[in-house]
């Protein structure tokens, strides 16, 4: 006999992300998707934001929103999950390092130092948004020293090089923070709580 189901969609979410922690996350609370990535220029929209003084927050947002109406208009009838994650130290946004001396650097920024990470997501179909929403973390960082930068990334391998900051708080990462403030989910790139308040305002939930 089939377990029930909270689900009450017509069919399963497609989540516009590769995110292996925004997978796990949606599969812990049971809700059916299917993987589609948005193939987006990035770069090209923060920067154009940047432009205009947008916020890290804004900047989460804005790339959440791209990516699922890029999916939502090549999957007809289908709700469409875009999310994104940005990282902000002192007010300037970061990106992922794109070597090994980039994320030493990156580390050696926040050592010692809090950094803000705001998580997004937006729901679209048709090409139309149909809601969207963000929460923010604060993780203060251990004071390092370029030592134990390396032995770190000695340790954790070209996985630092997958995630902004060059950590992932669900694996070694966690062993370069003194305090965390915020939703464990939020810190794993998908605020759930704000999701599925918004899958039950759309009368997608049963729960």
């Amino acid at each position: 006999m089939l377990a029930p189901s909270l689900w009450i969609g017509a069919s399963p979410i497609v989540l516009a992300s590769k995110s292996a922690s925004r997978r796990a996350l949606l599969a812990a609370a049971s809700l059916p998707f299917q993987v589609e990535p948005a193939d987006i220029d990035e770069r090209a929209i923060e920067q154009g934001l940047a432009e205009q003084g947008a916020t890290a927050s804004d900047l989460a947002l804005a790339l959440a929103r791209a990516k699922a109406l890029a999916v939502s208009v090549r999957r007809s009838g289908a709700l469409t999950l875009g999310a994104d994650q940005t990282l902000a130290l002192e007010g300037q946004a970061m990106h992922k390092a794109p070597t090994r001396a980039a994320a030493a650097e990156a580390l050696t920024a926040m050592s010692g130092r809090a950094h803000r990470l705001t998580s997004a997501f937006a729901l679209a179909r048709d090409g139309a948004i149909l809601a969207e929403d963000s929460d923010s973390a604060d993780m203060t960082m251990r004071a390092l020293d370029a030592a134990q930068i390396a032995r770190y990334l000695d340790t954790a391998g070209p996985a630092v090089l997958a995630s902004v900051g060059a950590y992932q708080i669900e694996g070694l990462g966690v062993h370069l923070f003194a305090s965390i403030c915020g939703d464990h989910a939020t810190i794993l790139g998908l605020p759930m709580l704000k999701l599925l308040a918004a899958l039950r305002g759309l009368g997608l939930l049963a729960l």
